[in-house]
């Protein structure tokens, strides 16, 4: 028995995520493909006690986050944040507080991990591919932020750490002009290491998690903590001041137009949330 023993995946009766293992290998899955897997408060529950599990699991040599579907996973549930947290700054603060946590079990799981972008990769999506290691991706997949344009802020990981990773000016293209960024571009930009045709991606990832499984796990753990040390510093010094001030700004005129003009399947209405010019 060891001092904190590692479960079956199947006893934890996961909805939201598909959690397995396999030899030396964990997955977990968002697995909410009829809404892209956007993550609500019960799949951050998940998501923490599969990463958690992961951790402590000590056979468990390299862990893969994926996504069900045509989405790998698209960020928040807008509908779920429209109808229980935009009147409510209480209700989305502790929201973003088990969003951080899954964010944090992740980056300190002490093994290495793969985001295996089987589809589209949005907002928050992407900020869990960022918190990955390493990226492999489908060809025919994009990335995307969208908080500027849809009322939000990308201050959980994306604007801390994608000037790190691609760049000063790369990372304000990413966030404040919110297009899509094609596979082979995030490629090019450092966003993922490996793309592949879609029909090699299983192939692809397979052969990253056998090079990663040998390895020593204490000197990979190591290794981890310290390229992590940038990340975590920039974290801890913004996230607390950005879950405050986002939740405070979840009642603000714009995150009510995001929500709606989502939900409403149309684009916001920018034009409104500015006076008129002075001269048109």
């Amino acid at each position: 028995m060891g001092y904190i023993d590692a479960k079956d995946p199947a006893s934890f009766g996961f909805e939201n995520i598909v959690y397995e293992k396999r030899g030396r290998r964990a997955t977990v899955r968002f697995n909410r493909p009829d809404v892209l897997n956007c993550v609500n408060l019960a799949t951050l529950k998940e998501l923490q006690q599969a990463f958690e599990d992961c951790s402590f699991d000590d056979s468990i040599a390299v862990v893969v986050l994926t996504g069900t579907g045509r989405a790998f996973c698209t960020g928040a549930d807008l509908k779920e944040q429209k109808g229980e947290m935009v009147d409510s700054p209480a209700t989305y603060w502790k929201w973003m507080g088990e969003f951080c946590r899954a964010h944090e079990l992740l980056r300190e799981i002490g093994k290495p991990t793969i985001a295996r972008l089987n589809g589209i990769v949005v907002g928050g999506g992407n900020e869990f591919n960022i918190s990955c290691d390493l990226a492999v991706a489908a060809d025919d997949i994009y990335i995307k932020q969208v908080g500027a344009a849809m009322g939000s802020v990308a201050a959980a990981g994306a604007t801390q750490w994608l000037p790190m990773i691609v760049g000063d000016r790369r990372a304000r293209e990413i966030l404040m002009l919110c297009e899509e960024i094609p596979a082979k571009q995030a490629m090019e930009w450092g966003l993922v290491n490996r793309v592949v045709p879609r029909d090699q991606l299983d192939a692809e990832v397979d052969k990253m998690c056998t090079v990663l499984e040998q390895k020593l796990p204490e000197c990979m753990r190591y290794t981890k903590q310290q390229l992590n040390f940038w990340k975590t510093f920039s974290w801890h010094q913004t996230i607390g001041h950005a879950r405050d001030w986002l939740s405070i700004h979840n009642r603000a005129n714009e995150v009510h137009e995001g929500c709606t003009a989502f939900l409403e399947k149309r684009k916001p209405d920018y034009d409104k949330l500015r006076p008129p010019p002075a001269n048109p």
